[in-house]
């Protein structure tokens, strides 16, 4: 298989590219920048300079390259499906995966929701042999954007509150997610298919952060906290800041449940994702957090 990659040089990207290369792929993946190109080449693919916000190149961009099958790895947030699904139509790829997310189940209404789901409609009408992919929180290595933040910060707080102590929460590895893109595209029974793609069970936010704990050591005393001046505080503070790094709808989506059965992607190939501790485990392992 000839894979075109979208997203290579991100933190799943490279995830996905050394499972391309496991499996005897040769993937290519668009990089617009140098940097961009020297990291997707590191794992394992031959760049292609191109620019998703310049989409009337994109078609003949995509046929030059001879690739089979499309693995669209960037965010379906951004506006982009259209000019992608239309130059892979026009380039003659015919399977193609594309990985949104489970965030578009949310009962909050955040504008990037609205665009996934459009863009999640605008695959299904393609004229392709689609799959998508719906991951959860993405966990796993170095890179990531919850779970080594919060490693290290348990190795440094005596004590932290915890809102939505109770709601439940279904991480999913990033080596586990590659593999399910990777299998999913070699699948003939998920054409046509939505997938959620999650951990293999359930956890409540408090097992989650007492497992999380053990995998550094930490002493961390966790106290429950309401959510609602949390929320109240977080949008004082993105009132007041020009780039918040905490915004209030994350701190509301602790109050919601994350759920996601997996039956279907083990039936059809073969998803068998890892425990969390013992993802968790080697995540600390590799940042040097280790117990």
């Amino acid at each position: 298989m000839r894979p075109l990659v979208l997203g290579g040089s991100g933190f799943l990207g490279g995830h996905v590219l050394a499972e391309c290369a496991a499996r005897g792929h040769q993937a290519r993946a668009l990089a617009r920048s140098s940097t961009a190109g020297r990291a997707v080449e590191a794992r394992g693919a031959r760049p292609l300079g191109g620019d998703l916000d310049r989409p009337a190149e994109l078609g003949e961009l995509f046929r030059r390259t001879g690739c089979d099958s499309l693995l669209c790895l960037v965010s379906l947030g951004f506006g982009h499906a259209p000019a992608i699904v239309t130059a892979a139509e026009r380039a003659g790829i015919e399977r193609a995966v594309f990985v949104s997310t489970t965030a578009v189940t949310t009962t909050l209404d955040p504008h990037s929701k609205r665009i996934r789901l459009v863009a999640e409609d605008y695959v299904r009408a393609a004229a392709l042999d689609w799959t998508i992919v719906r991951p959860t929180m993405i966990y796993g290595a170095p890179g990531d954007r919850n779970m080594s933040r919060l490693l290290g910060l348990l190795t440094r707080a005596p004590v932290m509150p915890v809102p939505g102590a109770r709601r439940l929460h279904q991480p999913v590895h990033v080596a586990d997610l590659a593999q399910a893109v990777l299998a999913a595209v070699e699948c003939q029974a998920a054409v046509s298919r939505r997938y959620d793609v999650a951990g293999p069970e359930p956890l409540t936010f408090a097992e989650l952060l007492r497992i999380c704990a053990a995998a550094v050591g930490s002493h961390t005393r966790f106290v429950p906290v309401p959510l609602a001046p949390l929320v109240a505080a977080a949008r004082a503070y993105e009132c007041v800041s020009r780039s918040p790094r905490l915004r209030a709808e994350r701190i509301l989506r602790l109050g919601e449940d994350k759920v996601f059965p997996i039956d279907d992607a083990a039936r059809d190939f073969g998803y068998a994702p890892r425990a969390f501790a013992d993802g968790i485990q080697a995540q600390a392992r590799a940042l040097g957090l280790a117990a």
